[in-house]
């Protein structure tokens, strides 16, 4: 049993939605108007340990949904997993964080966001795929620079809000 304890552990605890809101402030009178909405998507990543060896992780997505500079519907969903990851180096533990757990999660968000969409009165806002290994190279390049900006050393941010 000595040796179970060494070997590398990365398991999905469960998936769940942390969050959702869905706000329609001008209705029902932006509902009659015939323009075409302009639709702004927002990501963002979190990352928390709550355990030791066990962490959760969020992807959250903003879509606001205007006619005319008039908010038609604004969707936020946040979908949250609780991952088991043990006796891995911690370099491969943030990508881990910042990729693999984000690419898990991320399917479900987007079928939250497209059901509240629908459930609300309007056509599906079907979220586009994410490479979650360039956004984490990105964050680490943009941490990397303002590390060297600040004369703080070594880069040593992880994947958060």
């Amino acid at each position: 049993m000595a040796d179970d304890n060494k070997n590398p552990v990365f398991q999905i605890q469960r998936l769940y939605l942390k969050d959702l809101s869905l706000e329609q402030p001008n209705s029902p009178s932006i509902l009659l108007e015939q323009a075409t909405p302009h639709v702004d998507i927002n990501l963002a990543l979190g990352a928390e340990p709550i355990a030791d060896g066990i962490h959760e992780v969020t992807v959250t997505a903003t879509v606001t949904t205007k006619i005319n500079d008039r908010v038609l519907f604004l969707v936020e969903a946040k979908q949250a997993g609780i991952f088991e990851i043990r006796n891995i180096p911690q370099e491969q533990v943030q990508q881990i964080l910042g990729i693999a757990c984000p690419g898990i999660v991320y399917p479900y968000l987007r079928a939250v966001v497209s059901d509240v969409c629908t459930r609300a009165g309007f056509p599906p806002v079907l979220l586009t795929e994410v490479n979650f290994q360039a956004m984490f190279e990105q964050q680490r390049a943009h941490a990397a620079a303002a590390t060297a900006a600040a004369g703080n050393g070594p880069d040593t941010a992880a994947i958060t809000h």
